[in-house]
C-alpha cells in the first residue's frame, strides 16, 4: 500500500481548533466551534497507522464540550473550560483491559473469535457469547465434544480454509451468528497531497426531530444530566460507553435487559459504572406494561437492537415519541443503513474487519491488523453522549424531541476517510503513557475494582462516577 504520511494536526499542547472536534461538533448538531478546546498530549497514545488518537480525544472533546454547554444553559453561566488529557482518552478506551476485579484480569476474546485463512483471504469471526459460539458452529457443521474450544480451533480453522471468506459470511449470518470477510483497505489517492491542510469530514450521523410536547427546561443543579432519566436498551461496548458517561454526568440511568439473554458479568463490571440494572422481557405484557410506564417519564431512550428490531414490537421511534412527547431517542446499531451488511448484528472486531481498517493496519504483515482499541465502540460511544447532551440543551428552550442515529460503520468510514489518510510505514515505537494517574479502585459487589476514570472533562466535571456497577439485573425496574 502506498499512501502518504500527513503530520497529525493539533499535536501540542494548548488550545486547538482541531478540525476533527470542529466536525465532529458540527455532526452532533452544534454550531460554529467558538469554545476553545485544550488538548495535553500524551505522546505513544493510541498508535496506529489510522489516526485513532485523533478520532478519539474529538469524540471526547465534543462530549466534555457537549457537557459544558448544557451546564451553562441550565445554570446560565458562562460554559466551563474544556481541557483533555490525551492519556486519559487512551487509558478510557482500553478500559476493558485496564478493568481488574478482585485483582483478577478479566478474559478478553474467547478461542474461537478472531481472524482465520478462508480460501480466498481472510475471515473475522466473533464466539464470545454462548449463542453465537453455538451458531457458528452449528454453521460449519462441526460437533461440539464439549471438550473446550482450544480442542475445537483445528477443526474450525480447517473448515474455514475450506471455504470462501464470503461463503463463511453468509452462511454463519445465515444460521445467526456472526462471521465477516475481512475487505481490502481502501485505495489511496493518486499523486502528492494538495498543498496546506487537508479537509476533516464529519462523521455521519442521522439527527432529525421527533414530536415535541410543552419545554420541560431542566433546572440550574451542579451536573449537566442531574434529574435526566435515561432508559438504557444497550449491551456490550458502545451503547453501554454513552449510558456510562451520562451517569457519570448525572443522569438517572436504568438499564434494560431481557432476562433470556445473560450479560457477561465481566462486562458489566467495566461499563455498569454509575447505572442501575433491571431485567425485562419486552415480549410479555407484564413486563411490557412495566415498560411502557418507565418511558412515559423518561427524557432519553437508548438503543443498541439491530435496525427493525424493536419496531417490530411497536417501539420504534415514532411511537415512542407518541407515548412520550420531548423524548429523545437515540439509536446505535453496527452497520448502518447502507451497504449490503446494513440490518445485521455486528460488533467494533467485525466492522474493523468488514470496512478496510484491518486490512489497513495489517498491510506488510501476514495477518490483517487491528486498533490500538476498540475505538469504533468507544468512540461512537462518547459521540452518541454527545448527541443526547446536545438535544437536552436545545430541547431546554423548545421542548422538541430528537431522533438521534449513530452506527459503528459510520465511524469507520470517518477514521478511514475523514480525518487523515492512514501513514504509508508504522509509527514510531513510543512507549504508551502511564495509564496510572486515570486509574482507580472502587469498592463493588464483585469486590475491589480497579478500572478507568472517565475522560470527559471540563472545569468541576466529576473524576469517577457516584456509585459502583451492580450486579446484572439485581435492581426494580423502576425510576429512583
Amino acid at each position: 500500500m502506498t499512501t502518504h504520511r500527513r503530520e497529525r494536526p493539533g499535536r501540542a499542547g494548548g488550545t486547538t481548533t482541531d478540525p476533527a472536534t470542529a466536525a465532529a461538533w458540527t455532526a452532533i448538531g452544534g454550531g460554529p466551534l467558538t469554545e476553545p478546546v485544550t488538548y495535553e498530549p500524551a505522546p505513544g497514545a493510541l498508535t496506529a497507522r489510522l489516526p485513532v488518537l485523533e478520532l478519539a480525544r474529538a469524540c471526547v472533546g465534543v462530549c466534555s464540550l457537549a457537557a459544558a454547554e448544557l451546564l451553562a444553559r441550565r445554570s446560565g453561566t458562562p460554559a466551563p473550560a474544556v481541557r483533555i488529557h490525551e492519556a486519559a482518552v487512551a487509558t478510557a478506551f482500553v478500559s476493558e483491559r485496564q478493568l481488574r476485579i478482585g485483582g483478577r484480569t478479566p478474559a478478553s476474546f474467547a478461542p474461537l473469535s478472531g481472524f482465520w485463512p478462508a480460501r480466498d483471504g481472510w475471515v473475522r469471526t466473533h464466539a464470545d457469547y454462548p449463542h453465537h459460539r453455538a451458531r457458528l458452529l452449528t454453521a460449519l457443521g462441526i460437533p461440539d465434544p464439549g471438550t473446550g474450544d482450544e480442542a475445537l480451533k483445528g477443526a474450525v480453522a480447517a473448515e474455514l480454509a475450506s471455504r470462501t471468506a464470503l461463503e463463511t459470511q453468509e452462511a454463519v449470518y445465515a444460521a445467526g451468528g456472526l462471521a465477516v470477510a475481512v475487505a481490502p483497505g481502501p485505495v489511496p489517492p493518486a499523486g502528492p497531497p494538495p498543498a496546506g491542510p487537508s479537509p476533516t469530514a464529519s462523521p455521519r450521523a442521522g439527527i432529525e426531530g421527533l414530536p415535541g410536547g410543552d419545554p420541560r427546561p431542566l433546572p440550574p443543579a451542579a451536573l449537566p444530566a442531574d434529574g435526566v432519566r435515561v432508559l438504557d436498551l444497550t449491551r456490550v461496548i458502545a451503547g453501554p460507553v454513552a449510558t456510562r458517561t451520562l451517569a457519570l454526568l448525572g443522569a438517572d440511568v436504568l438499564r434494560i435487559d431481557s432476562p433470556r439473554l445473560p450479560e457477561d458479568p465481566d462486562a458489566h463490571a467495566d461499563t455498569g459504572l454509575g447505572k442501575r440494572s433491571a431485567l425485562l422481557d419486552l415480549a410479555d405484557p407484564g413486563d411490557r406494561y412495566v415498560f411502557d410506564g418507565l418511558v412515559d417519564s423518561a427524557d432519553v431512550v437508548v438503543t443498541g437492537y439491530r435496525p427493525g428490531a424493536l419496531d417490530a414490537l411497536g417501539l420504534g421511534p415514532a411511537e415512542l415519541a407518541g407515548r412520550r412527547p420531548g423524548l429523545i431517542v437515540a439509536r446505535l446499531d453496527a452497520w448502518g443503513d447502507r451497504g449490503p451488511l446494513a440490518g445485521r448484528r455486528g460488533f467494533d472486531s467485525l466492522v474493523q474487519a468488514a470496512t478496510g481498517i484491518a486490512a489497513v493496519e495489517g498491510a506488510g504483515g501476514d495477518r490483517p491488523g487491528v486498533l490500538p482499541a476498540q475505538a469504533l465502540d468507544h468512540g461512537t460511544g462518547y459521540l452518541l453522549a454527545a448527541a443526547v447532551l446536545r438535544a437536552l440543551t436545545d430541547r431546554q428552550a423548545t421542548g422538541a424531541g430528537r431522533l438521534i442515529r449513530l452506527s459503528l460503520a459510520a465511524t469507520a468510514d470517518w477514521l478511514l476517510t475523514g480525518i487523515r489518510p492512514p501513514l504509508d510505514a508504522p509509527p514510531a515505537a513510543v512507549p504508551p503513557p502511564d495509564p496510572a494517574p486515570w486509574l482507580t479502585v472502587t469498592p463493588s459487589p464483585y469486590g475491589p475494582l480497579r478500572h478507568a476514570l472517565s475522560p470527559v472533562h471540563y472545569a468541576g466535571a466529576p473524576r469517577t462516577w457516584s456509585r459502583p456497577p451492580g450486579r446484572w439485573g439485581g435492581d426494580p425496574a423502576d425510576w429512583r
